[in-house]
């Protein structure tokens, strides 16, 4: 009876050392690619907007901390040395802890139950253990089947866990793809790598989903070389980094730099841990791929390997950063401007290798999963593979195989970049995290009949951490989809009466044809009942909707006596008017937190000529492609970075450093004023409703046409280029 029990509670048998060595260099391959390739994307997800990396290294360090006890204590201690134990007849992942919770408490939803089922020999996993019909759990237990409305929220639980884990298995290939093929930015324009990434990136998605027919056994020896390799790579990296840049770089794994980082980052640190939270992607699949290896095979490779070189390419990168903190490049905290230079190509050809093992622990856990879910009445049945005649957990299922390639392929083409997938993915991640913390405080008084304090302890430590987050994931969720139209180069001025909101001829405009400049300016031409307007006092300038939109709202205010400028000198007012405001912006829009409800927060600016320390603005036809140059102790340039006929150039006065997002505001607003401005006005037109009675007719469609026809339009109209401007029309019925 004792032998049966040991038998029971190891499917797969005494296996000797060789046998799990084995085990666990073939899981390298297919349990730990995702998280192996974290340390592509983290840093720069977490700085891409909310934080911004300074010279006193307060963010970079933080950050650190953040990803080193996030490491330590979600994958290491909460999964390898206590979820994994929870295994049900040695499968793993969130439909698994349902199952588990099932065989100990009648708390089934699931049609096919019978209670002869009950009588199977592996039906418990423990035993003859007696239990206390006095203690928590036995009331626990009742409390649970007598509640029908708590068994649904049970199998609610986790079938949201297990939609967020195909979800995850969606997001996954995609993201790790994108960031190692980032490393591209090396070797070509941003302009080029932009209509690169996205073919190859699909190119090397479908190599991987056609490997996977292959089997578990097959693809974990053809992928465990390269994810050693990779992961020997980023740890030697990583410690040179530390002895050449900052070998005082583990002073930063201290807790107290978490505190520092969120006392002086605020709300934009605490945005930013939805990147932070992408270094533990992957740690769900250490649980959901159990079926297919052995718990110690799994927890050998990641104690003794996987966790020790993460976080030395996670402290080798933070100590680079906190000696370069100029970085002028798009990649400036991405993962591979901390590799030295003679090493960044052959390191980009194991990174793009990576990224096709990265994304197969995840889709190997999306087959495990759905088997599960198949098997007990809550996925239509499909046809399952066994590709292992050793291990009964290796599968392979052809309909989800090519059913996640092509949802793949279009989240690949659909999101485009790393920073929104992110956000996505960090959501599927934790929220499967959160559930299998739910449904293990549950199993440790149900099924391993532990005291309840060692439950709730559970709950609230690791449900704590989860929970923040899970916050900070949805916030970035609920920050929207962008704008879903074509950007052309050139600066968008639309002409308006509104002082607020958003004109009805733009949303006519894009609605029809989704396409608009990379630079907007809703110009309202305001008098105001005074005789002169000072020049310092001229203009209003705000932002409407976030600050990567680029859309600005400008009202320059006359008195009734006041003269208008010549159109080419109110042009350079207005654009250097925008240039100052974007210099000198410190409102919440700068942060990204802007929204198109409330757009009524703007800035006096005046013009160029009333304003010595504002920014300037000057012209010629000399080519010239530097970026930033300083002209002397009080001034500096910036400047286009392209080569055109006619360069613009905005002479800012010395301040504090230009952090990059403004500088690169300001380069694009600059190119865009190099590219040329489009006029766009509104023509509205008003006519009767159908039934309408012929009086009415009469007076609108005839009477009120005749009127606007021969009434004077606005006094700027008359001096637009008639080569550059457009004009929209909308008709209304009344």
């Amino acid at each position: 009876m004792d032998l049966e029990s040991v038998i029971h509670k190891n499917p797969i048998k005494e296996e000797s050392w060789k046998h799990v060595l084995v085990l666990a260099y073939q899981s390298l391959g297919v349990v730990y690619g995702d998280l192996s390739t974290s340390p592509l994307y983290v840093y720069k997800s977490a700085f891409a907007e909310d934080i911004k990396h300074s010279d006193t290294n307060e963010e970079i360090f933080g950050v650190l901390s953040f990803v080193f006890w996030t490491l330590t204590l979600i994958p290491l201690f909460k999964y390898v040395f206590i979820v994994l134990r929870a295994d049900d007849n040695g499968e793993g992942g969130t439909f698994a802890l349902y199952s588990l919770l099932c065989r100990h408490a009648r708390v089934s939803l699931m049609p096919n139950t019978q209670l002869a089922d009950e009588d199977l020999t592996q039906y418990t996993m423990d035993g003859t253990a007696a239990v206390n019909k006095r203690n928590v759990g036995s009331s626990l237990k009742s409390l649970l089947e007598k509640h029908r409305v708590l068994q649904r929220v049970l199998l609610v639980l986790a079938l949201i866990g297990t939609c967020m884990v195909i979800g995850d298995g969606v997001l996954t290939p995609a993201i790790s793809v994108f960031s190692a093929i980032s490393g591209l930015e090396l070797s070509m324009s941003k302009e080029q790598h932009k209509y690169v990434e996205v073919p190859v990136a699909c190119i090397i998605l479908m190599f991987l989903f056609a490997l996977q027919h292959y089997g578990t056994h097959r693809i974990g020896s053809l992928f465990a070389p390269v994810v050693l390799t990779w992961l020997i790579c980023i740890s030697s990296i990583g410690i040179y980094n530390i002895i050449h840049w900052n070998p005082h770089v583990y002073q930063a794994l201290s807790p107290y730099y978490m505190f520092k980082f969120l006392k002086k980052t605020q709300s934009g640190g605490w945005m930013s841990l939805g990147g932070i939270l992408l270094c533990i992607t992957g740690s769900e699949a250490m649980f959901a791929d159990l079926g297919h290896f052995s718990q110690l095979s799994i927890q050998i490779a990641f104690t003794f390997l996987v966790y020790p070189s993460l976080i030395l390419a996670y402290m080798g990168q933070a100590a680079y950063l906190s000696k370069h903190h100029s970085l002028e490049t798009d990649y400036r905290i991405g993962f591979y401007v901390s590799v030295p230079v003679k090493l960044r190509w052959p390191v980009l050809a194991i990174a793009i290798l990576q990224a096709v093992v990265g994304s197969q622990a995840i889709i190997t856990g999306t087959f495990s999963i759905i088997k599960q879910c198949s098997s007990l009445g809550c996925f239509p049945k499909v046809k399952i593979v066994h590709t292992s005649s050793k291990i009964h957990g290796q599968i392979y299922i052809p309909e989800i195989n090519w059913s996640l390639m092509l949802l793949c392929l279009a989240v690949t083409i659909g999101f485009r970049d790393t920073k929104r997938l992110g956000n996505a993915a960090g959501l599927a991640v934790i929220t499967v995290m959160l559930v299998t913390t739910c449904l293990m405080s549950l199993v440790i008084v149900l099924c391993w009949h532990k005291s309840a304090w060692v439950a709730i302890c559970f709950l609230l430590f690791f449900g704590s951490i989860e929970a923040l987050y899970f916050s900070a994931s949805l916030i970035k969720f609920l920050e929207g989809p962008t704008l879903g139209i074509v950007r052309v180069k050139g600066i968008g001025l639309i002409h308006t009466e509104l002082v607020a909101g958003i004109p009805a001829i733009f949303s006519h405009f894009v609605t029809n044809l989704p396409a608009f400049h990379q630079v907007v300016i809703f110009l309202c031409i305001k008098s105001v009942p005074v005789p002169h307007v000072a020049p310092r006092e001229r203009f209003l300038v705000g932002r409407i909707g976030p600050k990567e939109y680029r859309l600005y709202r400008c009202i320059a205010r006359y008195g009734y006596r006041d003269v208008h400028k010549d159109d080419m000198e109110f042009e350079n007012d207005l654009i250097c008017s925008i240039a100052e405001f974007i210099r000198s912006d410190i409102s919440e829009y700068s942060s990204g937190l802007g929204s198109f409800e409330d757009d009524t927060k703007m800035t006096v600016v005046g013009t160029s000529s009333s304003n010595s320390e504002g920014v300037k603005i000057s012209e010629d036809n000399q080519d010239n492609n530097s970026q930033i140059e300083g002209t002397s102790s009080e001034l500096k340039e910036v400047k286009s970075p392209k080569k055109v006929k006619k360069r613009v150039r905005f002479v800012v006065p010395d301040s504090p450093r230009m952090d990059m997002d403004t500088r690169a505001e300001l380069v694009e607003l600059m190119e865009a004023k190099e590219a040329g401005m489009a006029f766009i006005m509104s023509h509205s037109y008003v006519r009767a409703k159908r039934g309408s009675s012929w009086i009415k007719k009469v007076v609108i469609n005839y009477g009120y046409d005749f009127l606007r026809r021969n009434s004077r339009g606005p006094a700027y109209a008359l001096s637009l280029p008639h080569a550059s401007t457009l004009e929209v029309g909308m008709i209304y019925h009344v």
